[in-house]
């Protein structure tokens, strides 16, 4: 396991953050992620970085919200402040020791704290995008994770490890090939104007015309595997079936199925979780795609109730509603991004300006 993590800390190091000798970087993680954390100290010390970290407790945000007054939910905590505006690279270590931990928080308190920390989530926004923020996000294997995902713990790691590419000799020159086979369809995609989903009760099209799409390659998330852009906010027509679970604040909502005009949701319905449905679609900006995109990650054929995995598998599509990515283009604003997936590999096809150019979850390019 020790020979596993100084690989895996060695590829966000080296590929995902391309640490340089007098950087500072921020790790942000759980105390049940203090395993991979220290082999991530280790490296990026070897590269002469400065490096500060944040080690969140189990149950932290709980006992916060239930034990806090009002002025000292509003605090915004110093160092992670700090680091948003004047560090070089910020590395979140996902290692839930409870993933359900959080689900009864007092909302009116939520609203409260979030409002607080607003301006330097809007700072991280706006570094990332331009490029000023060097920024990964990564997953280590808790049993949390793994009863989430229906999995023994040792078979999440393994499937985790997998994801990463981190059993292959050369992690690194494998995530390179994954750039070089994406940016083909990013180069593509970037050409058009209307692009297309088909698939079971989705037929739904939108323009991307001024718009750019991403090669997201393992530097910014790991793993990763897809390629996405932010639709022409009004251009959005049509229908889609969102065929996996989407994950939101906890609670998984199923078989989602939304119409849209002009951009806009107009009616929606869940198989499962039509309230969280319901009351997300309240959020201003809400009812707005943010995000369209397409996962390449063949690795990953599993949802885990895991947006970090389940965007990434191979042969789906999927779509945010909520704040768009400014590095795509996009313009809609709102406090939620939230992703719902759907399988391609049985029939979905994609069009570009009529041209078919993906079919059965793979493209055709």
């Amino acid at each position: 396991m020790n020979l596993i993590l100084r690989k895996y800390a060695n590829l966000l190091v080296d590929y995902c953050l391309d640490i340089q000798a007098g950087e500072k970087l921020y790790v942000k993680t759980s105390t049940a992620g203090e395993p991979l954390l220290k082999e991530v100290y280790r490296a990026a010390l070897k590269k002469g970085a400065i490096v500060e970290y944040d080690l969140v407790f189990s149950e932290e945000a709980r006992i916060r919200l239930h034990h806090s007054e009002e002025e000292q939910l509003k605090h915004v905590p110093i160092l992670s402040a700090h680091a948003m505006e004047h560090f070089d690279a910020y590395l979140v270590i996902r290692a839930p020791h409870n993933l359900l931990e959080n689900h009864a928080n007092d909302s009116a308190k939520i609203k409260i704290r979030n409002k607080s920390l607003k301006p330097y989530s809007e700072m991280y926004t706006r570094r990332t995008a331009e490029g000023s923020l060097k920024r990964s996000l990564c997953q280590y294997p808790t049993q949390a994770s793994a009863q989430m995902a229906g999995m023994s713990l040792e078979e999440y790691t393994y499937f985790v490890f997998n994801a990463c590419r981190l059993f292959d000799e050369n992690p690194q020159a494998s995530w390179l090939k994954v750039r070089e086979e994406q940016q083909r369809f990013v180069d593509h995609l970037d050409a058009v104007d209307e692009v297309r989903y088909v698939g079971h009760k989705t037929d739904i099209r939108f323009s991307v015309k001024g718009r750019k799409w991403m090669n997201s390659d393992g530097r910014t998330n790991m793993p990763s595997g897809e390629v996405f852009s932010g639709p022409v906010e009004d251009s959005v027509n049509g229908e889609v079936y969102f065929s996996y679970p989407s994950v939101f604040m906890s609670k998984a909502v199923e078989g989602i199925h939304l119409k849209v005009e002009n951009g806009q949701v107009m009616e929606w319905t869940a198989e499962i979780g039509q309230d969280v449905l319901d009351e997300v679609f309240k959020v201003p900006g809400a009812r707005y795609f943010g995000e369209v995109a397409i996962g390449t990650n063949y690795n990953i054929q599993k949802p885990t109730k895991n947006i970090l995995f389940d965007e990434k598998i191979g042969g789906t599509i999927h779509m945010a509603v909520g704040q768009s990515y400014l590095q795509t283009g996009g313009l809609n604003k709102s406090d939620i991004h939230w992703d719902m997936i759907t399988d391609m590999t049985n029939g979905g096809q994609i069009y570009t300006d009529g041209q078919l150019i993906y079919k059965d979850g793979k493209f055709l390019i």
